[in-house]
């Protein structure tokens, strides 16, 4: 099964009365802002808080609002709205999805000059470039992940497959790690995670970037006998190449397959799984099957912000599979194993 996609579950026209929902969520939501509008904040997400397919994200003092074709009549008075509300956004940006434009679904200036190229969080700074790709280059709901990672991560060998623009891998140098491999296909995505670096003064050396298909590179790891105390895997919930196809509802467990043996005894693997029909305890049941011979165990789940999931006075549409016990369908599960000995 593959995720249709979202907007075809969605319908046409915004809710009525949107300033109210929007309100309401930014209300809940302003007192997270830190003082120097320096970090990262998911302000509303209209999926589940009411105006379906709007998303309304800040990244420093850039405003990113993510909207469907259908709700363009409504968007320069949501502009204005958000202006007035947050008067020292400095730019906006408006990606338009599913639009037929590559260039509006990457996103365009409507507001002021130039996006934000930073963020700060957790004290850690990340490059960013938010019309970059379709998405904003960065991830909000992996934030505990980047907590995680600074809390335990110290003197750790990691490597971050799926590293789109190596957060998680520089959320692991940031704690002191002793290297990382950032994997992923497009080296230009990459090249973001090492301005990342750069920024925070660490040893680039320390830093190698493998840009390359996650098959074959895991293959030829596995061959070489790498071992790593913590490998990370953040696929797209589907995909396809010549060398294999990722399938996070119906074959999730492969990729967990594929890297446990680069899991050195007593390390870690830290599987997310952003599936949106795959149910939080379905994806759960095919994780404690992976632990039923004793060599793997769930050592942790690290939940999403709440400005990702929305507040109970908030959410009026739950997502399409209950995510429980996971508290949103980005499913965050840190997995300890421990290998086979001869």
């Amino acid at each position: 099964m593959i995720n249709p996609p979202i907007n075809d579950l969605m319908p046409d026209n915004p809710q009525k009365g949107w300033p109210d929902c929007v309100q309401s969520a930014l209300d809940l939501r302003l007192g997270l802002l830190d003082a120097f509008h320096a970090g990262g904040l998911r302000l509303f997400n209209g999926f589940y808080e009411g105006w379906p397919g709007v998303v309304l994200d800040l990244y420093a003092h850039t405003l990113l609002l993510s909207a469907p074709e259908s709700a363009s009549e409504s968007l320069s008075s949501l502009q204005a709205f958000l202006l007035e509300k947050l008067s020292w956004v400095d730019c906006i940006v408006l990606k338009l999805r599913p639009a037929a434009d590559p260039a509006l679904r990457r996103g365009r200036v409507t507001f002021g000059t130039q996006p934000a190229r930073r963020l700060v969080e957790h004290g850690v700074a990340y490059a960013i470039d938010l019309t970059m790709n379709q998405d904003a280059s960065f991830y909000l709901d992996t934030r505990g992940l980047r907590r995680w990672l600074l809390e335990n991560a110290r003197g750790w060998n990691v490597l971050n497959t799926f590293a789109y623009t190596g957060s998680l891998g520089v959320a692991a140098m940031a704690a002191g790690a002793g290297q990382v491999l950032q994997l992923d296909r497009n080296p230009r995505f990459l090249e973001l995670g090492q301005q990342s670096c750069r920024l925070n003064g660490f040893d680039l050396q320390k830093v190698s970037l493998l840009a390359e298909d996650f098959f074959p590179a895991v293959a030829r790891l596995k061959r070489d006998g790498s071992l790593f105390d913590c490998v990370i895997a953040d696929p797209p919930f589907f995909s396809s190449t010549a060398h294999g196809t990722v399938n996070q509802v119906d074959q999730g467990v492969r990729i967990i397959n594929k890297l446990r043996p680069l899991v050195r005894d007593g390390g870690r693997l830290v599987i997310i799984n952003n599936a949106l029909f795959l149910s939080g305890a379905d994806h759960l049941r095919s994780l404690e099957q992976i632990c039923a011979g004793g060599y793997v165990e769930i050592e942790t789940l690290i939940p999403v912000p709440q400005d990702i999931t929305g507040f109970p006075g908030t959410v009026v549409s739950p997502p399409p599979a209950d995510p429980a016990p996971f508290n949103h369908p980005t499913k965050i599960a840190v997995l300890r194993l421990r290998r086979k000995t001869a």
